[in-house]
């Protein structure tokens, strides 16, 4: 008897003719964890000019997934700041981003600029 393995399924299901290395990469930066992180990342270099540079060294982007952007303040008084520009953080985040990626911006406290 015979078990297949899920491998040698895959192995079957592949194309006869090689894909251009550049169609693949484009295939999984558009999956949903690689275009979030991407776009994170993208938000990440830019933050500074989004933020402007005071409010950058106190805040972080720190996710980015369904709409949600999640900020870490490092106090609390940083937090109510972003809280009170939330609109012109999603407008200039969506145009760092040139698209409409971000639809609501949260809060949480931890350490300025340093990463997750």
């Amino acid at each position: 008897m015979s078990r297949s393995s899920p491998r040698s399924s895959k192995r079957k299901a592949r194309a006869e003719e090689p894909e251009v290395l550049g169609s693949v990469l484009d295939a999984l930066a558009a999956g949903r964890p690689w275009s979030a992180g991407i776009a994170l990342g993208e938000l990440g270099r830019r933050w500074e000019g989004v933020v402007g540079q005071r409010l950058a060294a106190e805040c972080t982007p720190v996710a980015l997934e369904g709409g949600l952007l999640m900020i870490r303040a490092s106090s609390a008084a940083w937090a109510a700041q972003i809280r009170f520009l939330e609109k012109e953080i999603r407008a200039r985040a969506n145009d760092a981003l040139a698209a409409e990626v971000v639809r609501e911006v949260r809060v949480t406290l931890g350490r300025g600029r340093e990463q997750a």
